[in-house]
């Protein structure tokens, strides 16, 4: 696939990169102070205490349906191969929802996968924020550029965009720089938030959307690293 434009939007409207479409059980609690006296008298007799039996289809507490089961807890990992369905349907509605102003999307789902499978993962240093199977967003470094950071749209604005970023920045301590549209004024405030700083702008003349841009730059100076963890 061709991969020669840039800004692809993310579901912080945080991201910016190369896109491939402009040339890129529990069981149900019980209450456990209940059991059955099986002596006589006014209810206060001795006896067996039988435990009582578990409906795994019904919430004995309240006659409801099971008690969900919790969340599993957010994970910042390397991405892997297996992932790239996910992070392709991540890069897809991230794009659809955050960025409007984008020309449509041409390229297939199948065509974003082959190309987040076979270029952005070998060309990239690339982590996702994943809750147990679920991918809800990735950040792609190449070199010192931050290439990619999308959000899946639904998990906007609970810090999983600054996870990423944070993750980024661990792995290029020195600095790093990335690409925004002009446009993008909710990436522009994100980056701003995190200690990037504009270096650079263009007309666009030199991206398949013809949209002028900007050029950030974090380096430690600016901002420091945070720490693993913080939101």
């Amino acid at each position: 696939m061709d991969n020669a434009g840039s800004h692809a939007g993310t579901g912080t409207g945080t991201a910016t990169g190369s896109d491939p479409d402009t040339g890129t059980p529990d069981a149900p609690g019980l209450d456990p102070g209940s059991g059955n006296g099986t002596g006589t008298g006014t209810g206060t007799g001795t006896g067996t205490n039988v435990t009582p039996k578990v409906n795994m289809s019904m919430n004995m507490s309240t006659g409801g349906p099971p008690a969900a089961a919790p969340a599993p807890p957010l994970a910042i990992r390397l991405a892997l191969p297996v992932d790239a369905p996910a992070i392709a349907a991540v890069h897809l509605a991230s794009r659809q929802v955050t960025m409007p102003y984008l020309p449509p999307q041409r390229r297939t789902q199948d065509e974003v996968t082959r190309w987040i499978r076979e270029i952005v993962l070998p060309q990239c240093h690339t982590v996702v924020a994943a809750r147990g199977a679920e991918i809800l967003g990735y950040a792609s470094v190449r070199g010192e550029l931050l290439d990619q950071l999308y959000l899946r749209p639904d998990v906007r604005r609970a810090g999983i965009g600054s996870l990423l970023l944070a993750a980024a920045r661990r792995h290029r301590p020195a600095g790093l720089s990335l690409h925004v549209f002009q446009l993008n004024t909710e990436a522009r405030a994100f980056y701003a938030h995190h200690g990037f700083r504009v270096v650079a702008t263009d007309d666009g003349s030199g991206n398949m959307e013809n949209l002028p841009q900007l050029t950030l730059r974090w380096t430690p100076a600016s901002l420091p690293v945070p720490p693993r963890g913080t939101p």
